[in-house]
């Protein structure tokens, strides 16, 4: 299980960090306005999206990939709030912004589990 949750992982990340390109103004659209060079902000995060979902799929970078993305979970966060304190400029209902809030610990805690190296088997040790 816990690997084809890595491939379901990693082509998520690959798939959002795409996105960023092509539609970038969905981004741009919710960088909270105080983030500089918004844009800029979109594509950095849009390549780091795509590296680290790919080098999450060679157990030699796993767990700095994992690493990688749980800080950018936290580097992202501020446009999640920036979402959920501003629904009005959002086609989506502000409980639903507010509730994908605590999806963010998740997804950190789904990172965090790649960064430990795997139980070998005492069976097979």
């Amino acid at each position: 299980m816990k690997t084809v949750l890595l491939y379901v992982m990693a082509f998520a990340y690959v798939a959002a960090g795409v996105n960023h390109f092509v539609s970038p103004d969905f981004y741009v659209a919710i960088m909270p306005p105080y983030l500089p060079a918004h844009l800029e902000l979109v594509w950095i995060s849009g390549i780091a999206e795509i590296a680290l979902g790919l080098l999450l799929l060679w157990p030699r970078t796993r767990a700095f990939a994992a690493w990688g993305l749980i800080a950018l979970l936290f580097a992202v966060f501020p446009a999640n709030v920036h979402m959920a304190l501003h629904p009005e400029q959002f086609d989506a209902p502000a409980w639903g912004l507010y509730l994908r809030l605590p999806f963010q610990a998740l997804f950190v805690l789904w990172a965090w589990w790649y960064t430990r190296p795997p139980k070998k088997d005492i069976a097979t040790a």
